[in-house]
């Protein structure tokens, strides 16, 4: 498909992770798109338009075309689908699930320890739960020795090529690193430190992170 035929607008916020990895995906196909603000945190909370496109309340949401969607996976997964570009997903069946195990993996075990209980009460809160902050940091130490464990020769965490599973992956680690802990964390995992530093200079992550 053309990109000058596209019509592709993505609700949310900059910085919200999951907006984050559908903004990566998009970039890396090179499909523009608009993005439409939407706070889930705000004072007069979700504008009553909202909610039909999510009616759970959370970001993001898409629309292509007047084809509407919702949660983060399926969105990527058809953003990799219906437009040209290089191919997101492997075609091989193992790397597949490879992939989309790391997909579980990260929404199931890393996001909320290493997003909410120590990048948020690290860096964003103006009294750390200490408490908080130490077990989020043991459950993401699980997570990135499980993860190690199952990272296969390559530059990436499939393979030879980068696929939803890394761009899924992204803004989690990058958050993750603003704490001190964090970065400590990883350091302590050379694969994947080694993978996050060479994610982190693509243009699509780059573009994506303000």
């Amino acid at each position: 498909m053309s990109a000058a035929n596209v019509s592709v607008t993505v609700y949310g916020a900059t910085y919200s992770v999951y907006v984050r990895i559908v903004r990566i995906a998009l970039h890396e196909k090179g499909v523009p798109y608009d993005l439409v603000p939407i706070d889930v945190f705000a004072d007069e909370g979700l504008p009553p338009d909202y909610l039909p496109r999510h009616p759970f309340g959370r970001i993001p949401a898409f629309e292509h075309d007047g084809f509407r969607l919702y949660e983060t996976s399926a969105i990527t997964r058809y953003v990799d689908e219906a437009f040209a570009g290089p191919a997101l997903q492997p075609r091989d069946a193992r790397e597949r699930a490879r992939m989309n195990q790391i997909i579980a993996m990260l929404d199931n075990y890393a996001y909320r320890p290493m997003v909410w209980d120590v990048y948020v009460q690290r860096v964003e809160a103006r009294l750390a739960d200490e408490a908080r902050v130490a077990e989020g940091l043991e459950k993401a130490r699980i997570f990135l020795s499980a993860l190690s464990d199952i990272l296969v020769a390559g530059h990436w965490l499939t393979g030879a090529e980068p696929t939803l599973a890394d761009f899924h992956a992204a803004p989690m680690f990058a958050l993750f690193e603003e704490a001190p802990e964090g970065a400590a964390l990883l350091a302590d995992f050379p694969k994947i430190q080694a993978w996050w530093e060479r994610i982190k200079t693509r243009p699509a992550i780059i573009a994506t992170g303000a």
